[in-house]
């Protein structure tokens, strides 16, 4: 990949973190769109992808290895976004009061940012649909979306 790609690859990533704070903070149709645990999560995932591609794009002897951790958040964010789309199908199997949630917010980083890290919410809960889809369903599509291209990328430039 070029130094422009990752850069535009962090691009991405970043700005999906931009969106989610605002609609935490702004909110859409009227409802605030509070974070629960596992957005929390692929917040981390989009920021591992971000970070990843901005130290690829900035350092090239090293873009292989910063190239593999990208992927490696991008698979973890998959997951986690996987798991999310689930929960939202089978709201039964979340329960009132989700022990995740009290195990990140005694993060420090939820303390330092709590706008950013901080989760509030249920993951079970369910919030007005943005062009037709679940924000955890959008977050699926782009994590898969980030890893095909980190993934076809990477398997070109080991050929």
């Amino acid at each position: 990949m070029t130094r422009a790609q990752y850069l535009y690859l962090s691009f991405i990533s970043l700005s999906l973190v931009i969106f989610a704070v605002i609609l935490q903070q702004v909110g859409y149709q009227g409802v605030s769109f509070l974070p629960c645990p596992l957005c929390i999560l692929q917040r981390v995932g989009y920021l591992g992808i971000g970070i990843s591609c901005l130290f690829a794009a900035s350092f090239h002897s090293s873009r292989k290895f910063f190239h593999i951790v990208a992927i490696l958040s991008a698979i973890y964010g998959l997951g986690v976004a996987a798991r999310h789309v689930w929960l939202l199908s089978h709201p039964g199997a979340s329960c009132g009061i989700d022990p995740l949630e009290t195990w990140i917010n005694q993060f420090q980083l939820a303390q330092g940012l709590p706008w950013l890290f901080k989760a509030d919410d249920l993951c079970s809960a369910k919030l007005p649909a943005i062009l037709g889809l679940q924000v955890p369903e959008w977050s699926l599509l782009w994590f898969t979306f980030l890893l095909l291209i980190l993934l076809v990328t990477f398997l070109r430039r080991a050929k």
